[in-house]
């Protein structure tokens, strides 16, 4: 393990003054399930760990019917699935949130973790990204929003600065329902070979999005009224749509044939269950 300085603050403004003054020296620790892993394997390296999980403000889970539900970046994957307010129309996090890992790391593992990692793999990315989730951005120098779309660069890289970090993820009032699905070579504690998400809204808008299959999550939108279209027709577009965006590889857990062949089995599974209501 590197030698490191571990840092508490006790408010959001003294975090923002400590990344300002030490940047990439720095490091945000909130359930530590990547980042503890990533510096003992020195794929990252910062000077000081910064500890944010004792500020209450981000620990906040919340549903207002004019912003949406927001989520602080300290909230805990088992919080979500066992807080009473997150409406049915936002069943699909949950359903991710319970398909990470285990009951132990999800005691640890947080959402806003697991999007700031920006693994192209990660779990709960796919389902944030269909219901159109936000992320919330703040430093020294004020604040910004940026749609998750829009968040991710690369692998493990996204649109962060240095003194930057996100305090919470905003998905905006929705209506309809979700799908999400994962595959991986064993049950319970095992990395995604690959997941995908579905999300159709009353108003027959389709969201479409694929994990493990890209540099990024690769998400897919439709506006046109999917529950007025021809089933078949529109089922087979949506597969060869998919294919067409995904540019997978093969590693240790899952060949390219393989990605491709389940993303066309996934997305028309997803497809079929959100037609028939299932």
């Amino acid at each position: 393990m590197q030698d490191f300085q571990y840092i508490r603050p006790e408010t959001l403004q003294q975090v923002l003054k400590l990344m300002n003054m030490y940047g990439s020296e720095a490091k945000i620790l909130a359930g530590g399930t990547d980042v503890i892993i990533a510096l003992r394997n020195n794929s990252i390296h910062c000077k000081y760990l910064v500890d944010i999980k004792g500020i209450e403000e981000l620990h906040s889970i919340s549903y207002n019917g004019g912003i949406g539900l927001t989520i602080g970046s300290a909230v805990t994957l088992n919080e979500i699935i066992d807080c009473h307010d997150i409406s049915s129309d936002y069943q699909i996090l949950i359903d991710a949130a319970k398909v990470l890992a285990n009951t132990l790391i999800r005691n640890r593992a947080t959402l806003v973790g697991n999007i700031c990692n920006s693994s192209p793999g990660g779990d709960m990315l796919p389902a944030s990204l269909v219901l159109e989730g936000r992320a919330c951005i703040s430093s020294v120098n004020g604040h910004r929003e940026v749609l998750l779309k829009d968040f991710f660069t690369g692998v493990k890289k996204n649109v962060l600065k240095e003194n930057e970090m996100v305090v919470k993820v905003i998905y905006p009032p929705i209506q309809g329902k979700g799908r999400f699905i994962k595959r991986s070579r064993i049950k319970g504690h095992d990395l995604s070979q690959i997941s995908a998400a579905g999300y159709l809204r009353k108003d027959g808008n389709l969201k479409l999005s694929l994990g493990a299959v890209a540099i990024t999550p690769v998400l897919i939108e439709y506006t046109e009224n999917f529950k007025a279209s021809n089933f078949t027709e529109y089922r087979n577009k949506i597969a060869e749509a998919v294919i067409n965006r995904i540019k997978p590889i093969g590693d240790v857990r899952a060949t390219k044939e393989y990605r491709i062949a389940m993303a066309r089995y996934l997305t028309c599974k997803i497809v079929d269950e959100l037609k028939g209501g299932r």
